[in-house]
């Protein structure tokens, strides 16, 4: 049977209406949040381009346009380097802490123990708190005098160092609370994890002989690998972001030893009034995040087992 001409323009129309049809529904549903990423995300974005190629100081009206000046003074300035450096260390040391002890405590915490649930409120608790807060809480807890660590070294005779003013001790500080922060979250992430696993694949591992070590290797691993892979992308992300509890502890000292590009940001923009360079920060920050994220999604994502 063929089509007339007349069929053939009604099915064109009728293919035409759908299609409008669910595009509509595509930008009822999507369009409000893609026009508040517009707004709040990728206008503030653009604009941050802008400024990098500008000598403003936020508070004068005038702008003087100094094309590359300001990568150039970024890149050349004797201290970006250690900066970068710190920001590069503090990520992995911290990501890489939450990421272990957070699969420790999950595979803890998802055992049949009494108090269980308890315990998980009280790892987690920290997560919900204020980054501010938590920081002025830790400071007493370093001090050298009369902190919580103090009191607890002297009577073994051992020296409570200077955490928050040795440069050799500053960084281990900032990660140590930066993990007690968010290592309640990733151990909450890795017991829904656990419980998503199917028991059965426990049961034919131990039906084929497989020991302890081997189910978690064969099962547990494979199992949690998407839940990893989530935690892996947004703890990179959030590391890169970390500015309030630097801000309150150390404000990026003692001799740098603790300053980071998200902080390095808050100097130049809001102390020293540089919002040009402050912007060429801001885009390190992006191309950076955007290219870890972009080699995360090309080649861990394959290692993902999404059965």
């Amino acid at each position: 049977m063929q089509l007339t001409k007349h069929d053939f323009s009604a099915s064109i129309a009728g293919r035409i209406r759908r299609d409008w049809r669910e595009w509509l529904i595509f930008l009822a549903f999507a369009g409000p949040n893609v026009a508040l990423f517009a707004i709040f995300t990728y206008a503030p974005m653009v604009n941050n381009l802008i400024l990098s190629f500008n000598d403003w100081n936020m508070i004068s009206s005038d702008k003087a346009w100094v094309g590359l000046q300001n990568y150039i003074d970024v890149f050349t300035d004797s201290q970006f380097s250690r900066i970068f450096l710190n920001t590069i260390v503090f990520t992995a040391a911290s990501v890489t802490l939450v990421l272990a002890l957070g699969l420790g405590g999950g595979l803890l915490l998802n055992q049949k123990l009494r108090g269980r649930n308890a315990a998980r409120s009280i790892l987690f608790s920290p997560h919900i708190l204020s980054g501010a807060a938590i920081a002025i809480v830790w400071i007493y807890i370093f001090d050298p005098r009369f902190g919580l660590i103090y009191a607890v070294l002297h009577p073994l005779g051992i020296q409570s160092p200077n955490w928050l003013t040795d440069p050799n001790w500053s960084m281990p500080a900032i990660v140590i609370v930066y993990v007690w922060k968010y290592l309640g979250y990733a151990t909450v992430i890795y017991i829904a994890g656990l419980q998503a696993i199917p028991g059965d694949l426990y049961e034919a591992a131990r039906v084929d002989g497989a020991g302890a070590w081997m189910r978690f290797r064969h099962v547990t691993l494979p199992g949690l690998s998407p839940v990893m892979f989530f935690l892996v992308l947004t703890s990179i992300l959030s590391s890169f972001q970390s500015f309030d509890i630097i801000n309150i502890m150390t404000k990026g000292g003692p001799i740098n030893s603790t300053n980071t590009l998200i902080y390095h940001l808050y100097e130049l923009g809001f102390i020293n009034f540089s919002i040009g360079r402050a912007g060429v920060i801001g885009m390190i920050l992006f191309v950076l995040m955007f290219v870890v994220t972009l080699l995360q999604l090309r080649y861990l994502d394959r290692q993902v087992n999404y059965a």
